[in-house]
């Protein structure tokens, strides 16, 4: 038992020591929801999202079971996304780009592997030169392609940056059940391919599924919410096991527009109930997001 709970420290050390705070992979769920799938008509929008993903624990590499000890952590992100849909057409969508640039600050105590470490920075920065969206009577539609840069600091447990890029494809939909469009389903889909780090190591790719259930209420809207992260195939390279790792969250979401100011407030809160481990230690918890969106 000793051996075994040594070996998941180091596992849990070299995950971390490669800005595994979160699983592999660069996106992060659970930051769409309600209508996930609907691009908005052509015009310039940002849109904000603050998040604060508390660790409760780790699971131990392979396993579904918990690292002994105390072992926490809390990753605060702003993440800035800058969209453009264009007025132009291509395969009958509307066609736009985007751009997100995260600024987080990371805090982690394992000592399970020894570890204290708390930093900020600017993370790996995304840009997506491909939004399709189409829009029909009661349903909206998208894809979209992009690639996260190499961009950010690495080399500590806590450092922003992943030590890779990835190239991410997204797919999705959402359905209007009335004209009246009050009830809602949407279901977004996420595939990254992840690259190499400076050592070697080379993440398997992973899916991501956020969705949601909503229905308004005058110009509220309110509903469940949930994600599932899987990853889809083995890692490879120095240390790489054939564990995948994968989690699951349900939640609920709240949407307030103001219209006369051009914007939607969002706010969500997700609790994990279920994670496995894959070659690293994985870290499961709870998720607040506040997203701010503004039309130009």
């Amino acid at each position: 038992m000793k051996n075994r709970t040594a070996s998941a420290a180091l596992a849990l050390l070299g995950a971390l020591a490669m800005g595994a705070a979160q699983a592999d992979g660069h996106y992060v769920p659970g930051v769409e929801g309600l209508q996930a799938a609907s691009v908005p008509p052509p015009g310039f929008y940002y849109l904000g999202y603050l998040v604060n993903y508390h660790i409760d624990q780790f699971r131990a590499p392979g396993t579904r079971s918990n690292l002994p000890g105390d072992n926490r952590g809390t990753v605060t992100a702003l993440a800035n996304r800058l969209a453009w849909i264009t007025p132009y057409k291509l395969l009958g969508a509307d066609y736009g780009m985007e751009a997100i640039v995260p600024v987080l600050r990371t805090s982690l105590t394992v000592s399970a592997a020894g570890i204290a470490d708390r930093r900020s920075g600017v993370g790996d920065v995304y840009l997506g030169p491909l939004v399709l969206g189409w829009h029909g009577p009661q349903w909206d539609a998208v894809a979209a392609a992009g690639v996260w840069l190499d961009s950010a600091s690495t080399g500590q447990p806590a450092s922003p940056g992943k030590g890779f890029a990835s190239t991410m494809l997204t797919g999705g939909m959402t359905y209007y059940f009335d004209g009246a469009k009050t009830i809602s389903g949407s279901a977004l889909m996420r595939f990254e391919r992840n690259g190499k780090t400076d050592a070697g190591f080379r993440p398997g790719q992973q899916a991501t599924l956020e969705w949601g259930l909503g229905k308004s209420f005058g110009p509220v809207q309110a509903g469940l919410v949930g994600y599932s992260q899987w990853q889809t195939s083995d890692d490879r390279g120095p240390g790489a096991s054939t564990q995948r790792a994968s989690r699951h969250a349900l939640g609920a979401e709240l949407v307030y527009p103001v219209p006369g100011a051009g914007l939607f407030l969002k706010g969500a809160l997700y609790k994990e109930l279920r994670a496995e481990a894959g070659t690293g230690a994985q870290p499961k918890g709870s998720l607040l997001r506040l997203t701010l969106v503004k039309a130009f």
